[in-house]
């Protein structure tokens, strides 16, 4: 058997698709409040503190489990919570000016979700389609939207129930994400433990080897 490392492979978040999904909806999140909230609303802010909160934690909990998968678990579950806080606000946000959630299943949402974009200005060109004489399909623009979306009176209102829904969709996809590498941390944590138990285990197989040193 392989000598055990005592420091783990760690870092490497950028390439985690849950950190990029999470920071990007962190991108069109500081969008959407410069445009649609308030700036002197405390709402704002926390909104984007916990856009923010989500990136950051992936972020750390990846360095952590060099010597911690402890600690990696717990801040990759504090990033799942923000995520479903930023969740929350975003819904609240529609609800209180009677603008309509899309449903998972609405097209919308897939057209982004297919599209796969990684910047907010590809985020942007979609709500941008969205808005245009037809959606995806030719079925969801503007022109042939639900009655709700019909009944906007405001270009304004029209930009925000699309941009908030795109968000939405965003943190749908990062939450799932987080939810099964929650699961995998926990799974490793269980089945190889924590540092100390790693500690013992190396120590143990040092003091095993032979000294080479030849007998008397």
């Amino acid at each position: 058997m392989s000598d055990e490392k005592l420091i783990l492979l760690h870092g490497g978040y950028r390439k985690l698709k849950s950190f990029q999904v999470a920071q990007l909806a962190y991108d069109v999140t500081v969008r959407f409040c410069e445009r649609c909230v308030d700036k002197f609303s405390r709402t704002r802010d926390q909104m984007v503190q916990a856009a923010r909160s989500g990136v950051q934690n992936i972020a750390e909990g990846s360095q952590a489990s060099a010597t911690s998968r402890k600690t990696e678990l717990k801040l990759t579950n504090v990033a799942r919570a923000s995520l479903e806080e930023l969740r929350l606000d975003h819904e609240d946000f529609l609800r209180q000016r009677g603008l309509p959630l899309w449903p998972r299943e609405d097209p919308r949402r897939a057209e982004l979700i297919r599209r796969r974009p990684t910047t907010a200005d590809a985020v942007a060109q979609w709500a941008k389609d969205m808005r245009g004489p037809s959606g995806p399909d030719g079925q969801h623009g503007e022109g042939k939207a639900p009655a709700a979306t019909k009944s906007m009176l405001s270009t304004t209102s029209v930009y925000a129930e699309i941009s908030a829904n795109g968000v939405l969709a965003l943190l749908g996809v990062a939450c799932s994400l987080l939810d099964r590498q929650l699961a995998s941390q926990e799974k490793a944590f269980v089945e190889e433990g924590g540092f100390t138990e790693r500690l013992y285990r190396v120590r143990t197989q040092a003091r095993s080897r032979p000294t080479g040193k030849a007998r008397p």
